[in-house]
């Protein structure tokens, strides 16, 4: 049995049940059909064609790539050396790790979001203690903007990217950063010529997995950005909540999926085709 055939028999159920449970059901019963309705439930394309007209609605989209974007490059910045030191510790020590970062999903992400709007508010924990040390005169503006989402979005989903890229990392024969070590190299030559290059499609799950959750994100933008920062899925739910624009809202959904999964698939196909192909190949 070849290595595709076996790829493909060991994700069949969890496919079958993805494809059943939510795919299906979102296409043919309600949403696809909604978003190429109009008023009188007649087809039209002027759903999508608003998209495309309304620079309002391109400003949206492209603010909510933009934040993603952030949160995957702080959860990667923060959690690869929490992996690292994960991948050189003990069994002991990767259990405790691993238990202080899944810790805080058991709480409900609305209690975590609001913890964050006490500390980071303009009488929060760091204003009031930078102004305390006279570092600033007046206090920040940490919440209601990109950065306060960032924050948000980072706290959530850091704990994707340390256990992908971890995972990858134990992979990683520790004689081979010995045998650079011997032949010459410094730590940082080793790391960005051995560790890195095999850590990769660690960091491609990691990546990925973030981007597209920070993609669909609801409640972090909708609490730490306010009224001040509209993201795809908060327009969308607004579209069909609020106004009970339902053709609209449904096809900024499939807008917002559409342009997640043409994303991530240009982000794999560029990593796994150039320079580090062959460790996609092993």
């Amino acid at each position: 049995m070849n290595k595709r055939l076996s790829i493909t028999l060991l994700t069949a159920p969890a496919m079958i049940v993805l494809l059943g449970v939510f795919i299906l059901p979102m296409l043919l019963m309600l949403m696809l059909m909604l978003s190429f309705q109009d008023d009188n439930q007649a087809f039209t394309l002027k759903n999508y064609a608003l998209f495309v007209q309304d620079s309002f609605y391109l400003e949206i989209l492209w603010r909510t790539i933009r934040v993603s974007l952030w949160t995957v490059l702080a959860t990667l910045l923060l959690g690869f050396p929490v992996a690292m030191y994960m991948a050189q510790a003990t069994g002991k020590m990767r259990g405790i790790v691993t238990m202080f970062i899944l810790a805080p999903h058991l709480i409900s992400v609305v209690i975590r979001n609001f913890g964050w709007v006490v500390v980071l508010g303009e009488k929060g924990w760091i204003n009031e203690t930078l102004i305390k040390l006279g570092l600033i005169d007046q206090p920040l503006r940490l919440l209601y903007n990109e950065l306060g989402v960032v924050i948000g979005l980072t706290d959530s989903f850091v704990a994707y990217m340390v256990l992908a890229v971890a995972t990858s990392l134990y992979a990683i024969d520790p004689s081979l950063s010995k045998a650079a070590s011997i032949l010459g190299a410094s730590r940082a030559r080793t790391f960005f010529t051995v560790t890195l290059p095999l850590s990769l499609p660690g960091i491609i799950a990691g990546t990925t997995l973030v981007f597209s959750l920070s993609m669909s994100a609801f409640v972090t933008p909708a609490l730490m950005g306010g009224t001040s920062v509209k993201v795809m899925p908060v327009i969308a739910y607004e579209q069909i909540m609020a106004t009970l624009n339902w053709p609209l809202g449904a096809a900024l959904a499939f807008l917002l999926l559409g342009s997640t999964i043409l994303l991530v698939t240009l982000y794999t196909r560029l990593i796994e085709t150039k320079r580090y192909k062959e460790v996609f190949a092993s």
